[in-house]
């Protein structure tokens, strides 16, 4: 097991560490001066406009390096590698998974508040309001963590998605005509069913109607329902994939 997590992490690392180096950087490097009140206003205008746009590259950047880390689960010689290890498939799929998620969030997170840190310092030195003034309109924390928990979900849901109808096209679709197409079409139908399960939700929320569309307003209690929903198309898809990679893959 320790060994599954050591090359999913050693797959999917550069090039998003050197981006992520650059990243941490050029924030501190704006940050401390900053805080320490060294900087004029151009600079600090300067230092959230670059940091703001290093959140686009290293999303660029996780997103390589996440297709790296797939790349080993389904194309040789890898593929193989991967293939001939005695544990289980399902082992080297968490691994995979923890691997892209850890680096993903961690690196994004850093970004996040690295430009968070930067605009706030600027708002609290040249509006006349502190810091603490200015996080109080940033909603409370209940809301902010059940965000995170949605974005959380939403994220693994992609990633289950991508991984298992990579899977089905290396197996049921494998040399069949059209393989792409029925795969893209497999895609599709998921986020179809995906888009219209929220109204499984109605219990927790209010219904509404949008022309002939149906709508659903959720609250807290709703939304954390919702995080839970796509937890579970995740799992679902999760049990799935592995199946499949146990059976027949053709690398």
């Amino acid at each position: 097991m320790k060994a599954q997590f050591k090359y999913a992490f050693r797959a999917g690392m550069s090039p998003r560490l050197y981006a992520f180096a650059v990243i941490l950087v050029l924030n501190l490097a704006f940050i401390i001066p900053g805080m320490l009140g060294l900087l004029p206003l151009a600079a600090m205008i300067t230092g959230v406009s670059l940091s703001g746009t290093a959140i686009s590259v290293m999303l660029v950047f996780n997103i390589i390096g996440d297709i790296s880390i797939i790349r080993t689960m389904f194309h040789s010689q890898s593929a193989v590698l991967y293939a001939l290890t005695p544990a289980p498939r399902r082992t080297r799929l968490i691994a995979s998974i923890t691997a892209m998620t850890v680096m993903d969030f961690v690196t994004m997170f850093v970004s996040i508040i690295g430009v968070s840190i930067l605009g706030l310092n600027l708002g609290s030195t040249y509006s006349g309001m502190t810091i603490m003034g200015i996080l109080s309109y940033a909603g409370t924390a209940r809301y902010s963590l059940i965000s995170l928990a949605i974005l959380l979900a939403f994220y693994l849901f992609i990633i289950m998605l991508v991984i298992f109808c990579r899977a089905m096209r290396k197996s049921t679709f494998y040399n069949k005509r059209a393989g792409g197409f029925l795969t893209f079409l497999l895609a599709v139908g998921i986020l179809y069913i995906f888009s219209a399960s929220p109204l499984l939700l109605a219990p927790f929320g209010t219904v509404g109607r949008f022309y002939g569309f149906f709508t659903v307003t959720l609250g807290y209690l709703g939304m954390g329902m919702y995080a839970l929903l796509m937890l579970i198309f995740a799992a679902v898809m999760f049990v799935l994939t592995a199946n499949i990679m146990e059976r027949k893959m053709n690398i």
